[in-house]
């Protein structure tokens, strides 16, 4: 299986995934705790990917999501952003509606 399938896989099968720097509990970046932070304060479980312990997931996600930077948060499929538009969308109570409308979708499926 090559890498872009993978990466679709990976978005497919969670409904909420967030690749990022390091681990949620371990962060290696600060965008990436921030992000971490507002999707772990919606009280919901999430997928993640590290992507410094993923090299080619690194190399081709940006490409296949035609977004440069991570980290990248994704909800049903679609990319909602990195981590100034999740803050955004925290402090206006958007990311709590939709990530547990997503969390809702994943245990009814």
């Amino acid at each position: 299986m090559d890498i872009i399938d993978t990466i679709k896989e990976q978005i497919e099968n969670n409904g909420i995934l967030l690749y990022m720097k390091g681990s949620p509990n371990q962060p290696q970046c600060g965008f990436s705790a921030q992000t971490v932070q507002a999707l772990m304060a919606c009280g919901e479980r999430f997928a993640y990917v590290d992507i410094l312990a993923n090299p080619d997931i690194r190399a081709n996600l940006p490409k296949y999501a035609n977004w440069p930077t991570f980290p990248q948060l994704w909800i049903n499929g679609e990319l909602i952003g990195g981590c100034d538009i999740v803050t955004e969308m925290y402090a206006s109570g958007e990311l709590q509606t939709l990530v547990k409308e997503a969390a809702a979708a994943q245990s009814a499926g």
